[in-house]
This record gives C-alpha cells, sequence and structure tokens, in this order.
C-alpha cells in the first residue's frame, strides 16, 4: 500500500506529456485507405503541377475518377473532396495557366465541384460556365442553384457581356430545371425560376402527375412575393391548367388576375357543358356576373350564374337544420339575463336607438329566410315603421330587404306594398330594400333597374338616397356590359349625372352615395375615366372638403381600384393634388385598397411609417398653450409617443423619456438657440447678410409660421391602420405579425390610430373569433375614450359574424349592463349581437372562398367601407341620419354551406340537389408536402347539405362520385363514378 503511495506521488510530480495537435490527432485517426487516397490525390497535383503536358490529362481523369467513386452519408463532405481543399488555390492558378482546350475545359469542371468546399462564392457557377458542361449530380445541383440565382442578380443586362453571359446562365437553369423535375424536386424548380425570373421555363418540363403540386405551390407562394411577380405567378398556373385540360382551375386562376375577358374566353373553349356550369357557380360566388349570350347554352349558364336558385338551396339547408322560425330581436338579447344595477330602476334607453337597432338585428337574424315575426303582414309592419321617425322609417323600411333575401319574385311582390305610401322616408327605404334583395342576384329582367332608376333623379332628396344606394348594393362587382359600359342612359351614366346635378335635391349626402355606388358596381375595373370624372368632382369642391360625404366619394374612387396593384400608381399620385389634408388622405385610401389582401408587405412598412409620425391637431396645440410658455432659463420637452411607436415597431423597447429614435425638431435646452446645419451651429458671422443676431427671431417667426400652417394629416394615419389589416389578411404569417403591429399601435400611437385599431382587429379576422382578439377587443370595450369603445364592440360583431359564439354573446350581454345608460353604445352592442347571429348561424362575412384563394372584391369593398365609416361613426352611422349606411354590408353576406348538385337525367341541362355522405374537418396545409397526405384532420362525417365554419375543408366519404371542382363549397356538382360500380360488383362476387 505504502509502494501505489509513492508510486502515485511519483506519478503526480511527473510533469504530464504535452497533447498532440488536433490535426495529427485527426491523421492517426484516419485509415490506411484515408492515407493512399490521400497520398494519391497530392501525388496527381504533382503531376498536373508538371510542364509535361501529357500528364494533365491523365491525372485529371484519375482525379475525376477518384471523386466519382467515393461514397459518404448525405450530412458529411466527400473525402477527396476534403483532401483536395489545400490544393483548391493551386488548382485555379493552374487552369489559369493552361491553353485553351478539352483539357483546360475538365480543369474548370473540376475546380467547379470542388467549389462546393470554398469559402468564395459563385465559384462553383463561374466554372462550370468555363466547363464542359457535363450532366449534373444531386448534391452539386443544390450547389449551382443557390449561387445561381446570386450571379444572375450580380451579372447586370447592360453590357453585350452581360447578356453573353445570362443566356449562358439560361442554358444552366435549363439543366438544372430539367434534373429537379426528373427527381421529383419541383418545389426547388420553382423557386429557381422564380429567383431568375424565367417561370415561362417551367411549362416545358411539367407533367401531368405532378402539375397539381406545382400550381398548387405557385398560387400559395403569390402572395408572398412581390407586384408584379405574383401576378406571374398565377399565369403561370393558369397556363399549366390550360395545358393539361383543368379549365375549371384556369377560370379560378383568371379571377385572381381579375381577368373577365379571359375568363369568358376559357369558358367558351370548355367543351363539358357541366363543367361550364360549375364555373358558372363558382363566378356567381364570386359576384362576377357575365353575359354568355354568344356561348352555347348561354342561358342556362346565365341562370346559374345569376344565384337566382341561391335561396332555394339555402332553405333547404334550414329545413334540414330545423331553423326555418322567426326570431325575435328580443329573443337575440334575452335582456332577462343582463344584470342591472342594484337601485338603478328601469334603464331609459333611447327608444329611437333602441327601435332602430331592433330593425337592424330583426333583418340580420332572419336574413334570407323570408320570413319574420316583426313585417308579417302589412299592418303590423307599418306599425312597425312608424314606431321610428324620418331615416329610422328609412332604415326600418329597408330591413325586409334581408328578411327577402336572394328571392326576387316574392321579395318585389312584398317590398310592392310599400312603394305607394304617402311616406317619402317609407318609400325610400323601399327603394333601398329591392337593392338589397337584389344584392348578388342578377336578374335577366333587371327588376332593381326598373324600379330604382326612375327615383335616381327625384326632387326629394331622401327618394335618391334609397335608389342611388340600393342600385350600388344590386349591381355590386357587375362586369355586364349592360352595366358597365352602356353609354345610352345606363345605370353608371345616370349615377354619373347625380356628381353635377345642380337641383337643390342633389345635396352633398345624396352626391357622396352616388360616388360610392359607382365604386361599388365598379369595383376591382381601374377604370381610369370613371374616377377621373369623381376626382374632377372633388377639385370643383375644394372649398367644401371637410364635409364627411365627401370622404364617400374619395371611397368610390379607391373601390375602383381594388386589388388592381400597380394599375393605380399614377392615380394615387393624381389625387395627390387635393388640398391637404385631404389630398394625402385619398392617396392612403387608394394605395391601400389598390393591395388589398395582396399581403404585400412593402405596402405595410409603408403604413407603418406613416402611422409613425406625429401630427398636431388644433386641439393640441390649445392644450399647448393652456399650460403656458417654458420657464426661463430653458424651454420644455414635450414626450413624442412617436418616438415610442417606432421604437415598438423597430422590436426596441421604448423609452419613457423620448425612446431610443432621435426627435425629429432638435428642441434647444438653452435660452437663446443657435441656428444649426446638420447638426453643426453656425456663428452669427457665418449667417446672409441681414440675418447676423437677428435672424434667429426670423426664423422662429417661420416656424411658428409653419407651425400654423401645418395640416392636420392624422385622418391619413387613421386609414393607414385599416389598410395594415386589409391588405395583411390574405396571406397567414401576414395576419400574425399584423395582430403584433396593432398592439403597438394601440399602445403608443396617436388618438385617431387607437380609434382604428380595433376596426382593424375586427377587418383582418371576420367571421372568426379568435380567443385572443375576442379579450383584446373586450378590454378595449371598456376603454375611456368613447370612440374606441365603440369601434370595438362593432369589431367584435365583425368577427363573431355568422358564428354564434357562445363566449362573445356572453360578453356582448355583460356590455349590455355595463352600456345601459349610453343609448350609442347600447346600440351598437344590440348590433353586434345581431350580426353575431347573423343568419341564425348560417351566414358569413369573410370575403374569402374556393379554400382562402379568392377574394370576393365586393364583400372586401362592404367591409371596408363599413369601417371606414366608423373612423367619423358620430357622423355617419351613428348619427341621426346615415345609420342606413350599415347595409352596405349586404354584399359581403353569403352562406356558409356545402350543397351538393347532379344533373337531372330527366331535364337535360337543369340540375338536381342529392344527398352525399362527407367527412368534415380542420383543413390542413398539404403545399410541397410529397405524396399524397391527408387534406383534412379532426373530421366528421355528415350528410349533404352541411355548414362548414372558418378554416373547415369538405371531401367525399367514399368513392361514389366525382367532383367537378376540388374544393367542396357552396354548390358542387357532382357525377357518377363508373369505376365505382365495377368495383361494387367485383367486391359482392368475391
Amino acid at each position: 500500500m505504502v509502494t501505489s503511495t509513492a508510486a502515485n506521488e511519483k506519478e503526480n510530480i511527473e510533469e504530464p506529456k504535452a497533447k498532440k495537435p488536433l490535426k495529427e490527432e485527426k491523421k492517426d485517426e484516419m485509415t490506411e485507405e484515408d492515407k493512399k487516397l490521400e497520398e494519391d490525390l497530392g501525388m496527381l497535383m504533382q503531376r498536373l503541377s508538371e510542364k509535361d503536358e501529357s500528364l494533365w490529362k491523365p491525372s485529371l481523369d484519375a482525379m475525376r475518377n477518384l471523386i466519382r467513386a467515393s461514397t459518404t452519408s448525405m450530412t458529411s463532405v466527400p473525402k477527396p473532396l476534403k483532401f483536395m481543399r489545400p490544393h483548391y488555390a493551386k488548382m485555379k492558378e493552374l487552369h489559369g495557366a493552361m491553353p485553351e482546350g478539352p483539357v483546360k475545359k475538365e480543369c474548370a469542371d473540376l475546380i467547379s465541384v470542388l467549389g462546393m468546399t470554398s469559402d468564395e462564392k459563385s465559384d462553383c457557377i463561374k466554372y462550370r460556365l468555363f466547363g464542359s458542361q457535363e450532366p449534373i449530380g444531386f448534391g452539386y445541383v443544390r450547389h449551382l442553384a443557390m449561387e445561381l440565382s446570386d450571379y444572375w442578380k450580380s451579372s447586370g443586362v447592360d453590357t453585350e457581356e452581360a447578356k453573353k453571359r445570362r443566356v449562358e446562365l439560361e442554358k444552366l437553369a435549363h439543366e438544372i430545371v430539367k434534373h429537379h423535375m426528373k427527381h421529383n424536386a419541383e418545389v426547388e424548380a420553382c423557386d429557381l425560376l422564380i429567383e431568375v425570373e424565367r417561370l415561362d421555363m417551367l411549362v416545358e418540363f411539367v407533367e401531368e402527375v405532378d402539375h397539381q403540386r406545382v400550381c398548387h405551390y405557385l398560387i400559395s407562394c403569390s402572395p408572398l412575393t412581390p407586384d408584379p411577380d405574383n401576378s406571374t405567378l398565377i399565369q403561370t398556373a393558369k397556363t399549366l391548367y390550360l395545358k393539361f385540360g383543368k379549365p375549371l382551375e384556369a377560370v379560378r386562376c383568371a379571377v385572381m388576375l381579375n381577368d373577365p375577358e379571359e375568363i369568358k374566353r376559357i369558358v367558351a373553349l370548355t367543351n363539358d357543358p357541366t363543367l361550364r356550369l360549375q364555373m358558372a357557380i363558382i363566378l356567381g360566388r364570386h359576384q362576377i356576373f357575365l353575359d354568355f349570350e354568344k356561348i352555347e347554352s348561354g342561358n342556362q349558364l346565365a341562370d346559374m350564374n345569376s344565384n337566382s336558385h341561391l335561396f332555394e338551396y339555402f332553405h333547404s339547408l334550414a329545413r334540414e337544420l330545423d331553423i326555418m322560425e322567426p326570431k325575435t330581436p328580443e329573443g337575440i338579447y334575452k335582456s332577462h339575463l343582463e344584470h342591472t344595477r342594484p337601485f338603478g330602476g328601469t334603464s331609459t334607453h333611447d327608444s329611437t336607438r333602441m327601435n332602430i337597432a331592433a330593425a337592424f338585428v330583426n333583418g340580420f337574424v332572419n336574413c334570407g329566410f323570408g320570413v319574420d315575426k316583426m313585417m308579417a303582414d302589412q299592418d303590423e309592419a307599418s306599425r312597425w315603421f312608424y314606431k321610428n321617425k324620418e331615416y329610422g322609417m328609412l332604415s326600418a323600411a329597408a330591413s325586409q330587404g334581408l328578411v327577402w333575401r336572394w328571392d326576387i319574385d316574392a321579395g318585389l311582390t312584398q317590398c310592392d306594398r310599400f312603394l305607394y305610401v304617402n311616406e317619402d322616408y317609407i318609400k325610400s327605404g323601399t327603394l333601398l330594400a329591392i337593392g338589397i334583395i337584389s344584392s348578388g342576384v342578377q336578374d335577366a329582367c333587371d327588376p332593381a333597374s326598373a324600379l330604382l332608376l326612375d327615383h335616381i333623379h327625384s326632387d326629394r332628396s331622401v327618394m335618391r338616397v334609397g335608389s342611388i344606394l340600393g342600385l350600388g348594393l344590386a349591381y355590386a362587382n357587375s362586369k355586364r356590359e349592360t352595366v358597365v359600359k352602356n353609354e345610352d342612359g345606363g345605370i353608371i351614366v345616370e349615377l354619373k349625372k347625380v356628381l353635377s346635378d345642380n337641383k337643390p335635391s342633389a345635396t352633398t349626402e345624396v352626391k357622396g352615395l352616388a360616388g360610392l355606388s359607382l365604386g361599388m358596381i365598379m369595383v376591382g375595373t381601374a377604370d381610369h375615366a370613371t374616377a377621373a370624372e369623381m376626382l374632377q368632382y372633388l377639385m370643383e369642391k375644394s372649398d367644401d372638403l371637410s364635409d364627411h360625404n365627401m370622404r364617400m366619394v374619395a371611397l368610390g374612387i379607391a373601390l375602383i381600384f381594388l386589388g388592381t396593384q400597380e394599375k393605380s400608381e399614377v392615380f394615387v399620385e393624381s389625387v395627390r393634388a387635393l388640398p391637404e389634408p385631404f389630398g394625402s388622405m385619398v392617396a392612403t385610401l387608394v394605395d391601400v385598397c389598390a393591395y388589398a389582401g395582396s399581403g404585400n408587405v412593402l405596402k405595410i412598412q409603408q403604413l407603418l411609417h406613416i402611422c409613425s409620425e406625429h401630427y398636431e391637431t388644433p386641439t393640441d396645440s390649445k392644450n399647448k398653450s393652456k399650460k403656458g410658455s417654458a420657464p426661463p432659463g430653458g424651454s420644455t420637452r414635450t414626450e413624442r409617443p412617436t418616438n415610442n411607436l417606432a421604437a415598438s415597431l423597430a422590436g426596441q423597447t421604448p423609452n419613457p423619456s423620448g425612446g431610443p429614435t432621435p426627435p425629429r425638431v432638435q428642441i434647444p435646452t438653452s435660452p437663446v438657440s443657435t441656428p444649426s446645419v446638420g447638426g453643426v451651429p453656425l456663428l452669427a458671422s457665418a449667417l446672409p447678410d441681414g440675418l447676423g443676431g437677428l435672424g434667429i427671431t426670423d426664423q422662429k417667426k417661420d416656424d411658428k409660421k409653419k407651425e400654423e400652417t401645418r395640416a392636420d394629416l392624422s385622418s391619413q394615419q387613421a386609414v393607414a391602420v385599416l389598410g395594415i389589416a386589409i391588405i395583411a389578411m390574405g396571406e397567414e404569417v401576414g395576419t400574425q405579425m399584423a395582430l403584433r403591429m396593432f398592439s403597438h399601435l394601440f399602445r403608443y400611437g396617436e388618438p385617431v390610430i387607437r380609434r382604428a385599431v380595433p376596426l382593424a382587429l375586427g377587418l383582418i379576422s371576420v367571421s372568426n373569433p379568435q380567443l385572443t382578439i375576442l379579450e383584446t377587443l373586450g378590454k378595449f370595450s371598456h376603454d375611456s375614450d368613447s370612440e374606441t369603445a365603440h369601434n370595438a364592440i362593432f369589431a367584435m360583431g365583425l368577427i363573431g359574424a355568422g358564428t354564434n359564439n357562445a363566449r362573445l354573446v356572453t360578453m356582448l350581454r355583460q356590455l349590455a349592463s355595463f352600456h345601459n345608460k349610453d343609448p350609442y353604445s347600447l346600440m351598437l352592442v344590440r348590433l353586434a349581437q345581431g350580426l353575431t347571429h347573423l343568419g341564425k348561424g348560417t351566414l358569413t362575412l369573410n370575403p374569402w372562398h374556393s379554400d382562402r384563394q379568392l377574394l370576393c372584391p365586393s364583400a372586401v369593398a362592404a367591409l371596408f367601407s363599413t369601417c371606414f365609416f366608423f373612423l367619423d361613426a358620430n357622423n355617419t352611422v351613428l348619427s341621426n341620419r346615415q345609420h342606413y349606411l350599415l347595409y352596405v354590408l349586404v354584399s359581403a353576406m353569403q352562406p356558409r354551406m356545402l350543397v351538393t348538385l347532379m344533373e337531372d337525367e330527366k331535364r337535360p341541362g337543369h340540375l338536381k340537389q342529392i344527398p352525399v355522405t362527407v367527412r368534415v374537418g380542420q383543413a390542413v396545409d398539404v403545399v410541397a408536402q410529397a405524396g399524397k397526405p391527408k387534406t383534412i384532420t379532426g373530421f366528421q362525417t355528415h350528410t349533404t347539405p352541411v355548414l362548414l365554419a372558418f378554416g373547415e375543408r369538405a371531401e367525399l366519404a367514399n368513392e361514389e362520385y366525382i367532383s367537378y371542382t376540388p374544393h367542396l363549397e357552396g354548390l358542387v356538382i357532382l357525377r357518377k363514378n363508373p369505376e365505382y360500380e365495377a368495383m361494387q360488383q367485383a367486391t359482392s362476387k368475391k
């Protein structure tokens, strides 16, 4: 034991052995085979360095064979390449010294492969172009594709040499795409061609087996790419669909591109009459109504495209769900469950506002059912109308249009009872009801035009109000030539005449509604002529732009350019000629509408920049003057919330004292301020003559004048907030980012921004009551600022529209108790309750359809317009006159149902409804996934007709039927699967 201890002590005393360097350890770990390989490569490099040219080619061939023969894992570098790395610079030097010929090209090929391990960018592709262009392999092709896009952008296009290089790069891209498509790497091929802006190459290589995956990927990428690349992606997908005989999908792409002429062309080229009917149904759901007279069986197509049978299918769904029994507003409110305050007694509500709210709620809840309890007969309806005053009568009479929605024959019969009463307000409301009934339905006889055009030039302004807004709703997004291009006194021409009318009845309200109706009918057409006439009217009325009705004309201009993207750029600059602040507000309005649903990140950044500015309103100036002047010896420094906002949007922690963003105006802290340029103070002697000494005082006066004349551009900021929502709603990631931005905007933004944020939250999640947004709006609805609270309450109705969401219903009932004494807030709570129970939970306001790929322009226009009205709610929807503007929402109301149809054998060309078993579950994103992944999860089996909630997808439960459309939504036409019966017979024989 003593011996062992002594030995241990001796070992401890001895110096530790020096460790070998890491490289030497790795060399020791190398196997004999690796050592031999390294020696062989070194010997080949030595031969290549010799002057004897006869040794070069055998050496290069030997190197090539060694590299090709090497095997390694997917995650590690092949050993020959690893051993050749120290010789990489020498190889490049030798290549430069070699004479032109096949040996030099072979050397370039070898350097290109070695470039995969090099830190120098673009060597791989650069020497590939110098080489012999041999076939490419798996690992090598990835490096070429990565470097190709960077090399393409840096090559330029100005010189002849650059053009030649681009031709060579296109050839290389051709080879890479061919390799990708051959080995099931369609996504990589698409990405490469998007980078080099040559998507047209894709059409040559895509085969029928993989065209669905490619097209799905291109369409899904379009919201993530800037303009005009997004249109190019959809255009390529359309070309591929047409190439492989998928005209229905091609029509959907043409709808995304907003190209009516292309839609007509594809429909005319389609040979299958049933498939054409399905196209007409999809166009009707999108509210694009075309003239099919020149197409075979055009009458049947027009019938299905007009949505004239929609109410029949909707009623069949209601009977299936057993909800045909009408409901009353009180049955929605359930006032007996509201907690009233003790000793408060009965609430003294403003009965006028409660009656108006009840009219809207009755219409919302019984929308499309054709039956209600408040207007069951004429006497009862008249009594109900006369409970209101003036414009209240108008809104109450218009509510019958919601009850008879889509059913033109029965609805017009009901409305006819009130067209001949003595009260103008009831007659005007009935005219508006006719427009509401006809909204989204285009009858060949055009009853709305026949009835409403007679009153558009009436001597009574109230009659003009109902008829003009009714026309706007009835023909919203109509692409028919008889509506848009009829110069012989058509709808568009008559509405334009209203703008130049000088009658006493042509009030600014009437002209504002005319502008709004023009925008809704011409939505998304980018018709510069119509927009120019409306702009000319605003120019002539430049002294009256403070009138809130002028904002409706501006909104009409913006709706004309909805979704047109770059086509609006010229007009955006044109409207800036209007006086400030109106000009900037209209320019922003047109810009945000042009990029609605596009997900364009650059536009969102511009809007955030607008929101980060600080504009002093007249109220702020008064508050400053009340606080008094600066104390002697220095000036007061005001806190700038814009710095905090800018900091928060940049991802920095805001600082209450002013934040990390430097103030835009340098505020002096000394009694005398010294003028400076770029932060360098100027001496008095350096100032121009006449300003040395007294120049400081003059400059103060100039600054004061500038502050006094500075326009209040806060209205532009409110529009920018809504713009963020309407642009981001087209893309999932952008929506989540926008929600984060809104929290910063509400916390650090100006008052006008804070008031717009709740509306933006409602706009970004329509008919999709997410818990986080509900909780946020619940807090905003108790805000001390009444306008913020009002907007939050209405936004709660928007996000819960048609969902019957139990949590939202409870929150609204609690809000009704909280705002029991405030008639305005209580009216909005009732409206939100009505919207939540829209169509008894069978309708939606969501503008997206066809698996969230198509954005209905008229629905977006309706939602955006309503939120825009709420930016100035006290003068519009909450005033005593213009609450009827809420009926603009009608264009966005659609059934969220799935009804299956089949061609009637007894009546060719006609469709009959059939019950089919379907699976309904949460949609799964399968873009770019290999194989045939499941498209839904957590499904339940139902028999059609069925309701589809937000984010749900349906698929056929068995193979008995085949659908004409890949997306089972709305009205879907099926056909028998001929192979299914054969399979059944084979199974029964077994």
